[in-house]
């Protein structure tokens, strides 16, 4: 099991009875352990933006019966990464430039938020953690391993959003970033900006440190900005020209 608490094994076939639930995970039923699993694969981009999701052969694949992996799909489908469509099945949502820009714009003000309230009211026992998890995550950057860079990135802003202590910006804050988690993760793909990232995590854990809010929330709002370009870049050069302009006015 990884560090957010994704499978990577495959998972279980499911019985009859009561539903089925994942090793290691009490309390987890199949269906959202499988919801986890396509969650990872979304994020990562092995199911693309766009992609139909091929019922039988996620099936096959995860060795599982259609009605836990629907049941899946419709957890997804809450969270905004995937959208059922009557007779046509399901498919992973491809968002537009305009949805770029305006969930990375909102996103870097709730970034913002989080690390100003988190230098008023974090502990020292989770700034330690933070770091830590900021030193490991450097190590996975010099090896090149993106997938576990990434997995501990998550971890290090959700818990600067957890440790503002303000629970209706966490929902929204939760509920925004499930659905922009595949562009954030690539935005590193290009070994330049995924650099610059890196190098951006250590100002922002130092700022942390110093609990100076104004600079924290500069830096976060600044690493959503550029994370917003690449992407952006990616969609359209023009787009991401219009928002680098935005955001120098």
């Amino acid at each position: 099991m990884d560090k957010d608490g994704s499978e990577r094994g495959r998972a279980a076939p499911v019985s009859a009875g009561r539903p089925a639930r994942r090793a290691g995970a009490p309390g987890a039923t199949l269906p959202s352990s499988l919801a986890g699993r396509l969650r990872e694969m979304i994020i990562e981009g092995e199911l693309a933006p766009g992609a139909r999701l091929n019922e039988r052969a996620l099936c096959e694949r995860l060795a599982v019966s259609r009605t836990p992996l629907r049941e899946a799909f419709r957890l997804l489908a809450a969270e905004g990464l995937v959208d059922l469509q009557p007779n046509r099945g399901a498919q992973v949502v491809a968002l537009s430039a305009d949805d770029v820009r305006e969930s990375f714009e909102v996103m870097g003000a709730l970034e913002a938020l989080s690390g100003e309230l988190a230098c008023r009211r974090i502990t020292d026992a989770d700034v330690a953690e933070i770091k830590a998890l900021t030193f490991e995550m450097l190590a996975c950057h010099a090896r090149g391993d993106l997938p576990a860079y990434y997995r501990l990135n998550r971890a290090i802003h959700d818990r600067i959003n957890a440790a503002a202590g303000n629970a209706l910006l966490r929902r929204t804050y939760r509920t925004l970033n499930q659905r922009i988690q595949n562009l954030r993760f690539r935005s590193n793909l290009d070994p330049d900006k995924w650099d610059r990232a890196a190098r951006q995590h250590a100002e922002i854990v130092e700022a942390l440190e110093a609990r100076d809010g104004p600079r924290l929330a500069g830096l976060l709002r600044m690493h959503l900005r550029h994370k917003a370009e690449v992407v952006l870049a990616d969609l359209s050069p023009d787009a991401a020209r219009d928002h680098r302009h935005a955001g120098a006015r």
